[in-house]
């Protein structure tokens, strides 16, 4: 199927394919007839079982909330062939799983000599073994085997030495080129003697030929520089635009599959045990003390002499008047006499010369587009892109930074780009109230709509007087299941729309709800979605308010949409409610409750789990037309 790959990898067929048949809710796939595994085993080493294990690790998929728990316990779990040899005895029937069935043997001897002996508090007395095996290892012809198992072997030697390695600074960023003070902190904890030979910084060797004592640390400290064509720090996946919505751009086959990008600039460090030696690679890191989690060490990023974005996802341009746009640059280096260019595609909009930047300085600088440069921009959603250009170099890339307790940070880069959207659109409601969920751009997006919103606090909601001087409310995604205070919210809001308030609530799932009653009649979510950006969407009411006024809604204004259309719609609800579309994606059945609204008192309600918090930050009129109409919905 894919012949282009065969110059990285071998061709390989699986045994056979099985199906984990299961027990859940009332359906039961399993039979006693078919395979069975016993699985949830207890590991001393561990101080837990398997399934408890697994628990920890599932919980651990912090952003979908996926906490898991822990069972402690062995269990069956069954299996069924779907395709191959069938399995009569374990799931690896058939598969060769040890050396003497290549032909062998004396190295699975020395194998099972290895863990007979091994002591888990002493792994040092089977160093001896363990260097005889990587000597057999080291005759294999299979070139891609003796590789494979080389690197596996090396690193349960260097382990058992208790060997250690680090390359470190004190601080996170670098800049090629630059040079910066590293330590080189190494130690063995072995009684077998481990001799550091050489180590190579980049652009120079010491031939160091130093035996390191048994469980004594040595620090080396070193200035490095970084090479000059260091590209920037960055996932490979995401070093080049993606081919397309559902496929990145990955430069070289041989990098698919790994976790994290591979350091490529590293201090190679050789090892000598007994007669063998061994080439470590240390890459280059960012060490420090943290108060609270003790020592915190991350990959060392290389960056831009610059990078820039834009400071809203969003622009309004109105007629007849000129638009501000703000940036902000972040100067790793002194840069003089720069230019800024603003672009839509190769149309130049504008140019600002005479910039200068200090090294290490964060600008935030707000630029004009005048009148008569925006009157040349026809479409109504442009991209609009900012080149910042020096005398050498140009940029035009921003820094994000993934930074989370329990992941490594990322660092990706992505162009300074916002979208830019001319065109009439209508909008009434003038004052907006937020109520704030899990977190989205909304706000930004309203305001630079020209509405003023505010975020609304617990005295703002349970103040009468205070909620009714807003035109509509909206409530930011997942608020049911953020904001436990909500259930306390619900009379006054309740109050606010029959004395003819709007609420536009966003979606909400079904997972940790403060409270199960927050429409304004009864309704039920459920986990339905249409995850085809281009389904087709039907109009249920054409004539219906929300669909016409102040702005005219058609098929054309659910096109461009990005991801999704919506998750978690309501599959039950009151007759009092009405539905405006229906859609589906292709072969589901056809869903109807993308959006609810009703007439309460004197105000209106509209449920909306439609995925505006994607479209508007992504510029989509069609997507604000709408959401404006909900908006407007009280006037």
């Amino acid at each position: 199927m894919f012949p282009e790959q065969l110059k990285y990898v071998n061709v390989w067929q699986p045994k056979r394919l099985l199906w984990n048949t299961f027990r859940f809710g009332g359906v039961n796939t399993t039979a006693e007839n078919q395979l069975k595994a016993t699985v949830g085993q207890y590991d001393a080493q561990l101080g837990m079982g398997y399934g408890e294990l697994a628990g920890l690790s599932r919980s651990l998929h912090k952003s979908q909330g996926a906490g898991t728990q822990s069972v402690a316990g062995v269990r069956t779990e069954y299996f069924t062939n779907v395709l191959g040899d069938p399995a009569k005895r374990t799931l690896f029937d058939g598969v060769n799983m040890n050396w003497s069935d290549k032909g062998i043997s004396d190295i699975d001897e020395l194998i099972d000599i290895i863990l007979l002996s091994f002591n888990y508090n002493q792994p040092d007395k089977s160093l001896h073994g363990l260097l005889m095996l990587r000597k057999k290892i080291a005759e294999l012809q299979d070139v891609a085997l003796r590789k494979d198992k080389l690197t596996a072997i090396d690193n349960i030697i260097l382990s058992s030495a208790g060997f250690m390695g680090e390359v470190v600074t004190n601080q996170p960023e670098a800049l090629a080129g630059n040079s910066y003070n590293f330590r080189l902190n190494l130690i063995s904890r072995s009684a077998t003697p481990v001799k550091v030979e050489s180590v190579n910084w980049l652009n120079q060797t010491d031939y160091l030929n130093r035996m390191l004592a048994n469980d004594s640390l040595i620090t080396i400290e070193r200035k490095i520089q970084i090479p000059a064509d260091a590209a920037p720090t960055e996932p490979y996946w995401l070093a080049k635009p993606a081919k397309n919505a559902a496929t990145f751009s990955v430069p070289n086959d041989t990098l698919i599959g790994l976790p994290e990008m591979q350091s490529p600039i590293n201090v190679l460090v050789t090892l000598k045990i007994e007669s063998e030696k061994f080439a470590v690679s240390l890459p280059l890191s960012f060490k420090k003390l943290d108060p609270v989690k003790g020592d915190v060490v991350e990959a060392l990023r290389i960056i831009p002499p610059l990078d820039l974005s834009f400071t809203e996802p969003v622009y309004f341009a109105k007629e007849k008047e000129a638009l501000n746009v703000g940036l902000r640059l972040k100067a790793n280096k002194n840069i003089n006499y720069g230019k800024v260019s603003f672009k839509i595609g190769n149309q130049v909009v504008k140019t600002f010369q005479g910039i200068n930047l200090a090294e290490n300085t964060i600008n935030t600088m707000n630029f004009v587009l005048p009148i008569e440069d925006l009157a040349k921009i026809k479409n109504s959603q442009n991209k609009l892109e900012a080149v910042f250009s020096s005398e050498t170099n140009e940029y035009s890339r921003g820094q994000v930074l993934i930074q989370y307790p329990h992941l490594p940070a990322l660092q990706y880069f992505v162009p300074a780009t916002t979208w830019l959207i001319k065109g009439d659109i209508k909008v009434l409601a003038k004052k907006i109230g937020y109520i704030e969920g899990a977190g989205d751009l909304i706000p930004e997006f309203l305001r630079q709509a020209g509405l003023q919103v505010d975020v609304l606090t617990e005295a703002d909601i349970l103040s009468t007087a205070k909620l009714a001087s807003y035109d509509a409310v909206v409530t930011g995604v997942r608020v049911i299941n953020t904001e436990k205070r909500i259930k306390n919210w619900q009379t006054a809001l309740r109050s606010y729309v029959e004395n003819g308030g709007t609420i536009v609530m966003q979606y909400n799932t079904t997972q940790d709800m403060a409270l199960q009653d927050f429409g304004i009649y009864p309704f039920n979510i459920s986990g339905k979605r249409v995850t085809e950006e281009n389904a087709e969407v039907k109009f249920l009411k054409p004539a219906h308010k929300l669909l016409n006024y102040p702005n005219k809604i058609t098929a054309d204004d659910f096109k461009g949409w990005v991801q999704e259309r919506g998750a978690y719609f309501p599959d039950q609800w009151d007759p009092k409610y009405e539905t405006l579309f229906e859609m589906h994606d292709t072969g589901e059945e056809p869903l109807q409750g993308s959006t609810l609204y009703a007439k309460y008192g004197k105000g209106n309600f509209i449920y909306t789990p439609l995925a505006f918090f994607r479209q508007l930050p992504a510029g989509n009129i069609g997507a604000a037309k709408l959401f404006f109409n909900f908006l407007s919905a009280g006037k």
